[in-house]
């Protein structure tokens, strides 16, 4: 049977050191499949961050390791622009979730809930912090909560 482990992403807006986190990206994510036997890559659509994290795991994936892991875009909610621009959307990434349980939640708390269910289903959660404030800094609080193996970029 397939050993599946589960990585997410998270990380503040904007990018101070863009090409440096670039690199370390590249590192990472390349050990991670290099010993993994199968990777679901969860990443969110929110910010400088989570497009570099994107483009890297979509290089990474087209450098000889696309048979070893999944791209999964993790959506709070349906947005305007997933609507409008769903096959776009589809032909990037590998899957798309919409985090149960968006609908009973109001949208300006359906990033961070859906920030935890990420979390919740993690082997593995890789953070890029600068600073100790905001959505991806209280995520990174509740992941050390739950215990769950942290790498920091």
């Amino acid at each position: 049977m397939l050993k599946i482990d589960t990585i997410s992403f998270f990380g503040h807006r904007r990018i101070e050191n863009f090409s440096m986190i670039e690199e370390r990206l590249f590192y990472l994510i390349r050990k991670i499949l290099a010993e993994k036997e199968y990777v679901e890559f969860l990443v969110g659509r929110n910010g400088e961050f989570d497009q570099l994290v994107s483009s890297v795991i979509r290089a990474v994936k087209r450098g000889g390791y696309g048979e070893k892991c999944s791209h999964i875009l993790v959506l709070p909610y349906e947005t305007a622009e997933f609507r409008k621009n769903r096959e776009s959307f589809y032909d990037y990434y590998d899957d798309i979730e919409l985090f149960s349980g968006f609908e009973k939640t109001h949208f300006k708390a359906a990033i961070q809930t859906r920030n935890r269910q990420m979390v919740d289903r993690s082997n593995c959660v890789v953070f890029y912090l600068e600073h100790g404030h905001g959505g991806a800094y209280q995520t990174f609080q509740y992941a050390e909560k739950q215990k769950k193996p942290i790498i920091r970029l």
